[in-house]
């Protein structure tokens, strides 16, 4: 499960942006998580809550904001979402993506201080 190491990874980097601001209080952990990420949600929020037990985020909230798939068609020279995971094929002309533009995110964006 590299679910329990991301969600200790995320720990200690909340833990230390909080040390820098004279160990405030986190109250919530903002993640964007994209489905190509390679993470399951389900298992990253349980390894988070075995992952901030006894540490300075113990009473912190992880807050998951679901990216959406979406591939860049050169034919239609447009951003479009995919259908589905296993469907990466613009769902306007048919064609393969040059590229995917989201949907592999797993990053921190945003820490919730309690004042």
């Amino acid at each position: 499960m590299h679910e329990l190491s991301i969600a200790l990874a995320i720990v200690d980097v909340a833990a230390e942006e909080a040390a820098r601001h004279g160990d405030a209080a986190v109250a919530a952990v903002h993640l964007r998580l994209g489905p190509l990420s390679g993470v399951v949600q389900e298992a990253l929020r349980s390894a988070y809550d075995l992952a901030r037990e006894g540490s300075p985020l113990a009473a912190a909230r992880l807050v998951i904001e679901e990216v959406p798939v979406v591939i860049f068609c050169q034919t239609c020279a447009a951003d479009r979402a995919a259908a589905s995971v296993q469907d990466l094929c613009c769902p306007v002309c048919g064609a393969a993506p040059a590229r995917v533009v989201s949907g592999r995110e797993l990053e921190v964006v945003a820490l919730e201080i309690d004042s």
